[in-house]
């Protein structure tokens, strides 16, 4: 077949497919059942829960940790390897349970297809499991139906098919015999029908041209199925910082091991001391602070409406430089609403939106009374055939906001309806461009007509003016075309209306009427959208709108939206090169890509992607589920978003708001920065830590007897571990967030956690520590070893709680802001006097403190506070310099 099938002429359809309007026999069907296979979706690659479950440890940082634990043992601290593999096991567990389901995205998309369908064979109609079906059968399609397998349409009548899901269209696509030019988008094959998709108004036959992974959907799960998830930038980082800190550890531990040999000649206890300190350099609790921080941000954003489906992506969501954003239905209602009416000669608007009744008629600002034009409304509701459901409407959307628009007006449609008893009715179509009905009132009947405004008004020889029907002149008709156009400049949907008196039912036509006026409508954005992309746009964060929608109308809701007016349309992207290098080029300077297909949304996510760019893709039907898998985070629709959007992507809105992605984008800069805290809070205190011991080593302090001593035995430095690293650490992850968030620009991808400002902040920070400890060593040992090394065992405790509020304070946080924070410290500090004034001081080789030693330790916290807090300022000018 040269052309595609949507060009073919219906005659030629049947030939290429070997059928009849009487369908196929049941031998041509079990033939073809073997040629082409089930209709049916082919399953992904499973993965079973154990595999997923021992992917979680798969990480550089987790193997430090296993060897930690092994290290442990060895040297008999058996309740610390038991805390660090629960640790592990703890953040395999939570990654375990995310993970999981992200394999059901294939999943979900069999699930469109298992339903049941009426096909004719062998002349006759009957039922079949849409698995059934073959290329060649003849579809049986009704109101209401979804429809099974991607068809030609050869016979229909007033066909309406919601595509939304498919296309992105927000209104119903009128469907039509004729063939289509054969480089037509999804969205204009007229002709044809996709699976999928709903049959929303009249009915039709359509012969089966694709099933399976052929269809349109079927395409979609093949490029869902073939997409790799790529890990996070946090994922990345930490995996990165784990190396790093694995090669750190290896090396200066054995440093540590050969210069205190060296020194002190005692091979057995440089050896515990030695790994140790392997195990204090290590920050086995940071994987768990990570995914503890994260899950409890994930509760906090479930509360502002947006569902996280994967932990480490909230990090990604706070980078995002970039959103790529379906119309309908996410930055509009995916509602019709009629906005404007022009009546009596003047313009009228109406407030609300969507299918609720709330709204009023206001004539330049002021309120006005439906009553003065009541037979528009009334034509509205009456020539009509959607009625209302709870939140949304049953039938063309485009009647339905009629229905509304009377209910503004005190017109419900019971009673309307009851009042006017419908007894004939001239059905649209797209030649006449009209529809009518007939209504008994009384012995009277009236005979009320709506339709395209420039067909309608060639049909009306009279207009009704503040209840008076005065002769329709030509400068009249000239005057509301204009209006037409008018209205349809600013992309809404027009339609006129028009009645006239009967003697009987069977005298409509549609002729010599009276016009009364018109309704405009469009699918309205959604209110508070408007300032969540101001809020995007202060915050560096670029809004793309991403729609199957015509250009014109795609343009006045982001005009009304603050976005650009640069569009690109679907075809001339398939002029690029789908690799997107071309559109590389010039996708920063898009504001809107209308007319899009599926295909279109991966090119424009790759594009962004080759810049650089972290990107989020907003979507909610089946079309975005390709795109929102490849983002960095899919954003999928929760309550009008297909199962297939919801398991392709890593974020779920519950509200279907976009402005709850700013709530959420907030949050994941909030998170971002807490892990930055507690990362250079471990590092820095482990470092620490480590300086104190290498140094000592080299300056080689002796004892009253000559002989070389350590300030810190193995016991003490795994307990500062395990106290210092642990509660606070946590408590740094539910630390508020700074004031300023939203004023930043996102951060580069490539950026490191450990970036030059927190790597000079670590070793400042570290040498005054050192120093600090090593002085109070020097101080306490006149009065004992085990003095001496109380002292620097308790200084590095409260060092380090005080480098904790000297992190706080480069955010602006206040001080007593984090009462978790608090409780930690409070609680780690209760746990360090018990091993010093309990008989625990036995087992940790400590002595008790007295006042002028607690005197020397709080002066030294003192000094580290006041001079790290000044380096700290200098170290933030300096590399903002050489940003």
């Amino acid at each position: 077949m040269a052309n595609p099938i949507h060009a073919m002429e219906v005659k030629d359809v049947f030939k290429a497919l070997n059928t009849t309007e009487s369908g196929l026999s049941k031998i041509q069907v079990e033939a073809r059942r073997k040629q082409y296979g089930p209709n049916k979706l082919k399953e992904g690659k499973k993965v079973s829960p154990l595999v997923i479950f021992f992917r979680q440890f798969n990480s550089l940082i987790v193997y430090i940790l296993i060897a930690a634990t092994l290290i442990s043992l060895f040297v008999g601290e058996v309740v610390d390897s038991i805390v660090i593999l629960l640790i592990l096991i703890a953040n395999a567990i939570f990654g375990f349970i995310q993970e999981y389901k992200a394999e059901k995205a294939i999943d979900a998309l069999k699930k469109l297809s298992s339903l049941k369908a009426k096909v004719i064979r062998s002349g006759k109609i009957v039922e079949v499991d849409a698995v059934e079906l073959v290329p060649g059968d003849i579809l049986v399609l009704e109101e209401g139906d979804k429809i099974p397998a991607d068809a030609r349409l050869f016979e229909i009548v007033k066909m309406k098919v919601e595509e939304a899901s498919l296309t992105g269209e927000s209104l119903p696509t009128t469907k039509q015999i004729a063939s289509v030019k054969s480089d037509a988008v999804l969205g204009d094959q007229k002709d044809m029908v996709f699976s999928g998709t709903i049959v929303t108004y009249g009915r039709g036959r359509a012969i089966v041209v694709n099933t399976g992974m052929q269809t349109e959907i079927g395409k979609i799960a093949d490029m869902l199925d073939q997409g790799e998830r790529s890990a996070t930038p946090l994922q990345h980082k930490l995996d990165v910082l784990g190396r790093n800190l694995g090669v750190a550890t290896i090396v200066i531990c054995l440093v540590v091991f050969i210069v205190g040999v060296i020194r002190t000649g005692n091979v057995l206890e440089m050896g515990l001391a030695a790994i140790a300190l392997a195990v204090a350099a290590v920050p086995e609790g940071l994987p768990a602070v990570v995914t503890i921080s994260l899950a409890l941000g994930v509760q906090r954003m479930i509360k502002k409406h947006s569902l996280m489906r994967k932990l480490h992506s909230v990090e990604t969501l706070g980078s995002t430089s970039v959103i790529c954003t379906d119309k309908t239905g996410t930055l509009t209602c995916n509602a019709m609403t009629v906005r404007k009416v022009f009546v009596n000669n003047v313009d009228i608007d109406v407030s609300g939106n969507g299918y609720a009744m709330e709204g009023k008629f206001t004539q330049d600002g002021k309120s006005i009374s439906a009553d003065k034009f009541s037979l528009l409304l009334k034509c509205g509701v009456l020539c009509n055939n959607a009625s209302l459901k709870e939140g949304g409407v049953i039938g063309d959307p485009t009647e339905g906001c009629l229905v509304v628009s009377a209910g503004k007006g005190g017109l419900g449609q019971e009673k309307t309806n009851a009042e006017y008893k419908r007894v004939d009715e001239l059905p649209f179509d797209s030649e006449r461009k009209m529809m009518s009905t007939v209504h008994q009132l009384g012995k009277k009947y009236v005979q009320f007509t709506k339709g395209a405004p420039d067909v309608l008004l060639h049909n009306c020889d009279y207009i009704l003016i503040n209840g008076k029907v005065g002769r329709l002149t030509k400068a009249m008709k000239d005057k509301l075309r204009d209006k037409n156009k008018e209205y349809a400049a600013q992309a809404l949907r027009v339609l006129g209306f028009a009645y006239k008196e009967l003697k009987k039912s069977k005298d409509a036509k549609e002729s010599g009427l009276i016009f009364i006026g018109l309704q405009c409508m469009i699918d309205p954005a959604r209110e508070g959208v408007k300032e969540a992309i101001a809020s995007c746009h202060s915050a560096g964060i670029k809004v793309v709108m991403v729609t199957g929608d015509y250009e014109i109308t795609a343009k006045a809701i982001a005009k009304e939206l603050g976005l650009g007016q640069n569009v690109m349309q679907g075809k001339e992207l398939e002029r690029l090169n789908n690799e997107g290098a071309d559109l590389a080029k010039i996708v920063e300077d898009i504001d809107i890509f209308a007319r899009v297909n599926p295909e279109h949304k991966l090119m424009i996510v790759n594009a962004f992607k080759r810049l650089g760019h972290v990107v989020a893709m907003t979507g909610d039907g089946v079309n975005d589920a390709p795109a929102l898998k490849k983002a960095d985070i899919g954003i999928a629709m929760g309550i009008t978003g297909t199962d297939v959007a919801k398991e392709a992507s890593a974020m779920v809105l519950t509200d279907d708001h976009f402005r709850s992605i700013v709530d959420a984008v907030e949050e994941g800069r909030g998170i971002y920065d807490n892990i930055k805290k507690f990362v250079n809070y471990l590092l820095s205190s482990n470092f620490g830590e480590v300086l104190v011991l290498f140094v000592a080593m080299l300056i080689g302090f002796t004892d009253s007897t000559g002989a070389v001593v350590l300030p810190l035995l193995a016991i003490q430095i795994l307990w500062l571990n395990l106290v210092t690293d642990g509660l606070p650490a946590l408590a740094l992850g539910v630390d508020p967030h700074s004031p300023k968030i939203m004023d930043r620009k996102p951060r580069l991808q490539s950026e490191s956690i450990v970036n030059l400002n927190m790597l000079l902040n670590i070793l400042v920070i570290g040498v005054l520590v050192c120093v600090s400890c090593l002085t109070l060593f020097k101080l306490g040992l006149p009065d004992g070893v085990d003095i001496a090394r109380t002292m620097v065992f308790t200084s590095l405790v409260v060092l380090e709680f005080v480098r904790v509020y000297m992190i706080r304070a480069i955010y602006n946080i206040g001080l007593f802001s984090n009462k978790y924070l608090i409780a930690a410290i409070g609680m780690s500090l209760l746990l360090q006097l018990s091993v010093i004034y309990t008989p625990l001081s036995v087992l940790f080789k400590t002595a008790p403190l007295g006042l002028m030693h607690w005197m020397y330790i709080l002066f030294a916290a003192v000094v580290v506070f006041v001079v790290g807090s000044l380096c700290s300022r200098l170290i933030v000018a300096f590399t903002r310099e050489h940003d």
